[in-house]
């Protein structure tokens, strides 16, 4: 989203309550059985809707105003037909807004801030920055399809090998004489849910100690390796030392992880294909681009004199006794 300046403030607070009645996939009207002129051409949609100060508004220039304020499925309808969808507050909020940015950016030329050369250099940054964008948009466009971003997923899914996961519970205890008293408690029938809710120090022992299902690599490695080397329903033989303390260890199940489904993992993909597609595209651009550095002398060509010169005889001065290193 474009960063506007505080000046334009009370433009960008002027009420679009009525975007509310909009639908966010507006229906086409229902064409006339008979039509009794030509369809209007592109040019013929983009009507002039007022003058300021002679210069016309037009039909496209309102739209533009309402980048920020319309869904993305109404921005990209042909300007003729969103205009019929929609309810006229928001027309008439539409055309104020445009109006009203219109008169002043008319005054400002006419104040000659165009020519500033400030206000000009921020103005051929902002032109670049548009050109860059619509640059990168084309060379993308079409690209990443929901065929191609499925195709990733199916190749991903394919070669990803299934981690083990294990459910576990844990007491956490400050001493080892502590965790071992809990663990000769479990080894004459205690229940390990209870006992966590009474001893542990940890947040989850509200729950019993229960972590979930995790990956080995989710958890610090002392307790990873002693989770991971047990089989679903024992509990770790010894107390387990880790920065946080010392654990009594049971883990409930043991799985293989399965890949996340297609629904909810393609917008994911879908993006870092985007990224991909753009990371390519800025490079190829770069590669082919005619680029002369100025910001470095050019390194001498070979077979030059300056790499055949020697260097210049040291000044005479009395010797100097060699420093040892330390």
């Amino acid at each position: 989203m474009r960063c506007r300046p505080a000046v334009l403030a009370a433009l960008m607070l002027a009420p679009f309550g009525a975007l509310a009645q909009v639908p966010a996939q507006a229906p086409r009207p229902a064409a006339p059985a008979a039509p009794t002129a030509a369809p209007a051409g592109p040019a013929e949609e983009d009507t002039i809707l007022a003058r300021i100060d002679g210069e016309p508004l037009r039909l496209s220039d309102v739209i533009a105003t309402a980048e920020e304020v319309l869904p993305a499925e109404l921005r990209a309808m042909p300007p003729a037909m969103l205009m019929q969808m929609l309810p006229p507050e928001v027309k008439r909020q539409l055309l104020e807004r445009a109006i009203t940015e219109r008169a002043l950016v008319q005054a400002a030329r006419r104040q000659g801030l165009d020519k500033e050369p400030d206000i000009a250099r921020r103005l051929r940054r902002a032109e670049d920055q548009e050109l860059q964008q619509a640059l990168l948009s084309r060379e993308v466009q079409g690209r990443v399809t929901e065929a191609a971003v499925r195709a990733r997923y199916d190749q991903n899914a394919g070669n990803q090998q299934a981690d083990e996961e294990v459910r576990a519970r844990h007491i956490l205890v400050a001493t080892e004489t502590e965790a071992r008293q809990i663990l000769t408690e479990l080894q004459n029938g205690g229940d390990f849910a209870a006992l966590a809710r009474s001893k542990s120090q940890d947040p989850g022992s509200r729950d019993g100690g229960d972590l979930g299902f995790f990956k080995q690599g989710d958890m610090v490695p002392e307790f990873a390796a002693a989770a991971f080397a047990l089989q679903a329903g024992q509990l770790s033989p010894a107390p387990v030392r880790s920065p946080f303390g010392w654990h009594v260890i049971k883990v409930e199940e043991r799985r293989r992880a399965t890949a996340r489904p297609f629904d909810e993992v393609k917008q994911e993909l879908r993006e870092a294909m985007l990224q991909e597609e753009v990371t390519a595209a800025v490079q190829r651009i770069r590669t082919a681009a005619s680029v002369e550095r100025l910001d470095q002398p050019p390194a001498p060509p070979a077979g030059s004199l300056l790499n055949q010169a020697a260097p210049p005889p040291p000044a005479q001065s009395s010797p100097v006794a060699p420093q040892r290193r330390r």
